[in-house]
């Protein structure tokens, strides 16, 4: 059973239990299926074919929900898209992904009509759910009245969506998943953290991410349970909802824990119908963790540590081990169902207790491949193991702790910062001679994306004005927060630069 007919088998078997609810729409079984099948049917109408490829720039609502399943159910392989990024990055993964169909919700309109001038290779723009844009259809318009399932026969083999990770060369790569991973992912997270038909989700992470779409979403519609959704993060809207909809299940990085940590605990507030409180996406400190699970009132906390070419399937800190080893980077010596994971060492070998290396996972909801990039796939994939460029440290209890990433990745606030991309962004503007980015530790953000730029002596540049500059071409989250001018960076003889050096300067928890 694929994720498609576990919907429609809910759809017949509960058609009026809640399935979804967004703002003032809410849907039962029966309603959300025959939502998702008009969709289906009317994009069949309008030319999407299986196989084709779709790019979705949604922001959380129940028409991601829609669309999702949607494409799904017809075959298309489904590229759902950071609705951060600007018009250039966006240009590059339409192109790279081989998107046919773009739909998006109509704010994006002119990033959209930006990104793809030059692609024609695009057949549909569908604006959601409403345009007055020429150049966009309306999702309205696209739906048929037809509310049958389309029929269409899916395979294990065939691919379902592709999502994008950063990349050390700077640009993104699209992790391709088939239906027999995509399921076996939502399996996974069924079985480890012990979902079933009476539960109840928030959904205020980004759909777009992997967590909240494989972790959550996609669980939810195959036990047949119930899900709030929201378009924005407010702290204390979500922590009222909690009691307001008996919620069991709630998913969020470690910046979101951290505002709901910053509200004002209300008389109103009542969090005895959680079951689970799930973090992840970037290392959460000890007494964060202690604090939250006072704030909350139980130790029913979950740390996953994975990432998206896994699915993600994920190593686990399972609640009776958060009183001892909760902390930065630490995670559990137990995993998601099915995972095979090792550290070894550049050689591929297992290192000893106490030995620092890489983190390696095996498991069916792994990628097939980076889509059109073979050298990646080939550097990431050795002997059916995912590399996860993760370096860490196993204890003799088999406790697992993160040291270092081998790429230079930065985690602020939840979300993946790759400092090559930031600088070359950088490195264009006329007044900058070399730049260096890292991760600064930052209480709010977890780390904060820092430049190290070197200018020309007469230069009056100011870090107002380039991180202003950097903003123009990348995502807004993407900018530095803090710029620190030097003469020069340190480098080596060979003229390779000494990163390790300006993180040793530069972050204080680094003695």
């Amino acid at each position: 059973m694929n994720i498609v007919e576990a919907l429609e088998i809910n759809a017949e078997k509960q058609p009026l239990h809640e399935a979804l609810l967004y703002e003032n729409r809410q849907y039962n079984y029966l309603q959300f299926n025959e939502s998702v099948n008009r969709l289906a049917n009317g994009l069949l109408e309008h030319g999407v074919k299986k196989g084709d490829h779709a790019a979705m720039l949604m922001k959380n609502s129940d028409y991601f929900a829609i669309t999702y399943f949607a494409l799904a159910k017809i075959g298309a392989v489904i590229v759902p898209i950071n609705f951060r990024l600007l018009a250039n990055e966006l240009s590059y993964i339409i192109d790279n992904s081989d998107s046919k169909h773009v739909i998006i919700e109509a704010e994006f309109e002119k990033e959209i009509l930006k990104a793809v001038d030059q692609n024609k290779a695009v057949k549909n723009l569908i604006s959601v759910p409403e345009t007055t844009n020429k150049a966009f259809k309306s999702y309205q318009d696209i739906l048929s009245t037809n509310t049958q399932n389309p029929g269409t026969k899916i395979l294990g083999t065939d691919h379902c969506h592709m999502l994008y990770t950063s990349g050390t060369t700077g640009n993104p790569k699209g992790a391709l998943f088939d239906h027999k991973a995509v399921r076996s992912v939502v399996i996974q997270y069924i079985a480890s953290l012990g979902y079933h038909p009476k539960e109840r989700w928030l959904h205020f992470a980004p759909f777009f991410h992997a967590a909240q779409l494989a972790v959550c979403l996609l669980p939810q519609f195959y036990v047949g349970g119930f899900g709030v959704i929201y378009r924005e993060f407010n702290p204390k809207l979500i922590l009222k909802d909690i009691s307001k909809y008996n919620i069991t299940a709630v998913l969020g990085v470690p910046t979101m824990y951290k505002a709901f940590l910053q509200v004002s605990k209300e008389d109103d507030f009542d969090f005895t119908s959680i079951e689970k409180m799930i973090y992840g996406a970037a290392p959460m400190s000890g007494s964060d963790v202690s604090r939250a699970i006072d704030f909350f009132g139980t130790n029913k906390f979950y740390s996953l540590c994975g990432q998206t070419e896994t699915g993600p399937a994920a190593l686990m800190l399972y609640p009776e081990d958060h009183k001892e080893h909760a902390g930065i980077g630490k995670s559990g010596k137990g995993t998601t169902m099915f995972t095979l994971f090792d550290i070894v060492n550049p050689e591929g070998k297992s290192v000893e207790v106490g030995e620092v290396g890489e983190i390696i996972m095996k498991v069916p909801s792994q990628l097939k491949e980076y889509y059109k990039n073979p050298e990646a796939t080939a550097n990431t994939i050795i002997d059916g193991y995912v590399y996860s460029g993760d370096l860490a440290v196993r204890d003799g209890d088999g406790y697992i702790q993160l040291v270092d990433r081998n790429k230079d990745m930065i985690i602020s606030g939840g979300e993946n910062v790759y400092s090559i991309e930031v600088e070359n962004t950088l490195s264009a503007h006329p007044e900058v001679l070399e730049a260096a980015v890292i991760g600064t530790p930052d209480a709010k953000w977890g780390e904060v994306v820092t430049a190290i730029v070197a200018t020309d002596a007469d230069s009056l540049l100011t870090e107002e004005a380039l991180i202003a500059f950097v903003k123009e071409n990348l995502a807004s989250y993407k900018a530095p927060k803090k710029v620190i001018f030097v003469d020069s960076l340190p480098r080596n003889t060979s003229g390779k630069l000494l990163k390790y050096q300006l993180r040793k300067t530069y972050d204080p928890s680094i003695a």
